[in-house]
């Protein structure tokens, strides 16, 4: 079976998901991104229907793909996929490796709604060379005693727990582990909640830490072990935000299309241009490219394979994709483009970061020529 067909074939998941942000989602958006957080309560909605624990509970990687498009295609954004989500990058490590105290405490209480996850591996003085990190965490008695400080932590200012990437060893990668860090614990503190371009419903925080003591039952998977956590899970992430990427631009360029055909320029439709309906075009063969390998590669890592520079391609070649179609909708949408009111306008500042996200597209061109041997 053709990835295309793995995808389209979730017909009542992409129902249920669509019903669910039209209801749920769509109505209130614009408030939330004044506010600059969802409210809890979405994560408990989207639990009561299964949507939290897809992808670790329940169904594959095509089935958690699948609702982010539907989420986003519906009216929703990826600024909702980065806050109703983020445990879907706070508990796959634990998942994978961690103790089932661990998978008890944080992993079942953040996919029923009732706990808020967040990871915490970027630090002030580095981003994706995770190798580097300096948050350091020492080892007395039955405790880790934590120091350093964490920034661009999604959904850091509401989590209750946040999986945190320490320096227990050595320099490089083999010093690297994972603790969890719950909220509230003497020391760990949000030291101030960041402002941004866009996701304005998805809070972003930078955390401090100092003598923050952590039991040593946090520890995720064995000590000096955590770099190979949160590589194997950077796959996916990288992998969804080239999905956000293609659904952004494939709702952009909907909407552009119901719109020059509504709006009349000089006694015709706007789309009856033919610098308009090849702009169109352009569009969407922009994003039907990009979606068909992203799903191919999507399918690729669901099965295990080694296809990490087919990861970076996707990604690169996604974003590549929704930064031409978000700026061509605005363009399109002509002075209503620019306005608040238009939703083009939300998903044309919250584009920008899927390029820097989870690794920035020149890391993924870096990461790729290694991959490939052409670097030594």
């Amino acid at each position: 079976m053709i990835a295309r067909d793995l995808f389209e074939e979730r017909t009542e998941l992409r129902q249920l998901v669509r019903d669910f942000t039209r209801k749920e989602i769509v109505p209130h958006l614009d408030q939330w991104e004044r506010d600059g957080e969802l409210p809890r309560e979405l994560h408990k909605k989207a639990a009561a229907l299964g949507l939290l624990g897809i992808g670790h509970e329940d169904g594959d990687l095509i089935d958690s793909l699948t609702v982010t498009e539907e989420i986003i295609q519906a009216g929703g954004s990826s600024g909702v996929i980065a806050g109703l989500f983020t445990h879907g990058i706070a508990i796959p490590h634990i998942l994978d490796a961690g103790s089932p105290d661990l998978v008890e405490r944080f992993a079942k209480p953040a996919m029923a709604g009732n706990l808020i996850g967040s990871l915490a591996v970027t630090e002030p003085d580095g981003g994706s060379d995770v190798a580097a990190i300096q948050t350091r965490a020492v080892r007395d008695g039955d405790h880790y005693v934590v120091n350093g400080t964490k920034t661009y932590i999604t959904s850091g200012c509401r989590a209750d727990f946040v999986t945190t990437a320490v320096r227990t060893g050595e320099p490089g990668y083999k010093g690297v582990s994972l603790l969890v860090i719950e909220k509230g614990t003497p020391g760990f503190t949000v030291q101030r909640k960041l402002e941004k371009m866009g996701w304005h419903c998805s809070d972003t925080a930078e955390l401090s830490f100092v003598d923050v003591k952590v039991p040593a039952r946090n520890l995720v998977g064995e000590e000096n072990a955590g770099f190979a956590l949160i590589m194997r899970q950077f796959q996916v992430e990288r992998v969804t935000m080239a999905v956000e990427a293609y659904a952004t631009a494939q709702r952009c360029l909907d909407l552009t299309v119901g719109w020059t055909r509504m709006r009349q320029t000089f006694g015709r439709p706007l789309i009856t241009r033919q610098v308009v309906s090849h702009k169109l075009a352009e569009m969407a063969q922009r994003i039907d490219l990009a979606r068909t390998y992203t799903r191919e590669v999507a399918v690729r890592v669901m099965r295990g394979e080694e296809c990490t520079a087919e990861v970076c391609f996707a990604k690169n070649a996604a974003v590549d994709a929704c930064s031409f179609v978000v700026d061509a909708a605005v363009q399109l949408h002509g002075g209503f483009g620019y306005m608040r009111d238009a939703e083009v306008e939300r998903h044309y500042r919250d584009a920008r970061i899927l390029g820097i996200g989870g690794g920035a597209n020149e890391v993924m061109t870096e990461l790729a020529a290694r991959r490939l041997g052409y670097t030594e």
